[in-house]
């Protein structure tokens, strides 16, 4: 029988070409063998892949994918109540706990005591071995553990690539005031939200872009103050009077950083006030410049909806 090969005895700068080489699958495996492989996997780190670990606590799932989507794995957070009978059940240390662990093809099933533990504790153990980005699924936040597993994360100032806060009423203010001065932190932040939340959301930063799903809380000042590159409004309340102002700021070097705006509003109407001088229909396919020509932007317009798209000149 062959003697095991001598892998963490490999000069380092081996070792890290070996690592670069294997897939996200593999990685995470071979770093579950022992501390000092995991020790070893962490300081090649920055030659590893960039993945986006996707949260879906709800399903009680991590999903692990590269960023072009290639390759994925799920590891699931189970209780322990098949670890007496799975014999393909080992024993591995993840987060300085001993839990039962079984393999199965681009899946990996582990065993906690409560899904909040195995949740921040897989996703510490991931920070580990890969450069990541943290994403949460859509309906998570109907899970009780939503809240203090987002909650630890962002005080950890991770990067997250999409996450989705509920507002549904005053009783999401501590959620939003905890989260909103980490948002720079944030790629794509998705709210959703109910007419009359009851308080005033305060945003001490943004993220890189913005999807509000149900906007009639977010009026004109804030899209006036707005510096996201994407910004998508749904069941808004503006008006032609507020996009009109919108556009005339963008014209003047307002929204450095914009280049997509969608507004979806029944306030958007080819009765009363115009845009531009134009009723909305009228600004179909139109082409405005900024006045000092660096950007040019293409209006599109629909029944209730205007979006622009920005290019430079």
């Amino acid at each position: 029988m062959p003697s095991p090969f001598p892998l963490l005895r490999l000069p380092r700068l081996v070792l890290f070409e070996v690592f670069k080489s294997l897939n996200i699958e593999e990685k995470i495996k071979l770093s579950l063998c022992s501390k000092k492989t995991v020790t070893q996997i962490n300081i090649a780190r920055l030659y590893s892949q960039k993945v986006i670990v996707v949260l879906d606590i709800l399903s009680r799932k991590i999903e692990v994918q590269s960023t072009n989507g290639k390759e994925r794995i799920h590891i699931f957070n189970s209780s322990g109540t098949r670890t007496n009978i799975d014999r393909n059940v080992r024993q591995y240390q993840i987060g300085g706990r001993t839990v039962p662990v079984v393999f199965s093809f681009k899946s990996i099933q582990i065993f906690w005591k409560n899904n909040r533990e195995g949740f921040l504790n897989v996703t510490q153990h991931l920070l580990k071995i890969f450069q990541c980005k943290i994403s949460t699924e859509s309906n998570c936040y109907y899970s009780d553990l939503y809240r203090p597993i987002i909650f630890e994360l962002f005080d950890q100032k991770l990067e997250f690539e999409t996450i989705t806060i509920p507002l549904n009423g005053s009783e999401d203010e501590t959620l939003w005031n905890q989260l909103s001065s980490n948002l720079g932190l944030v790629e794509n932040l998705k709210i959703v939200s109910v007419d009359n939340l009851g308080f005033r959301p305060v945003f001490t930063s943004w993220p890189q872009n913005i999807i509000i799903f149900g906007s009639a809380w977010f009026t004109l000042e804030y899209l006036l103050a707005c510096t996201c590159t994407i910004i998508i409004l749904g069941a808004s309340h503006l008006e032609n009077k507020d996009l009109e102002e919108t556009l005339k700021k963008w014209k003047t070097g307002g929204f450095p950083n914009l280049e997509y705006l969608s507004v979806y509003s029944r306030g958007i109407t080819n009765n009363g006030t115009t845009i531009l001088g134009m009723n909305p229909s009228e600004l179909q396919g139109m082409v405005i410049r900024t006045d000092d020509g660096s950007k040019k932007a293409t209006i599109n317009t629909d029944y209730g909806r205007l979006e622009i798209f920005v290019t430079p000149f």
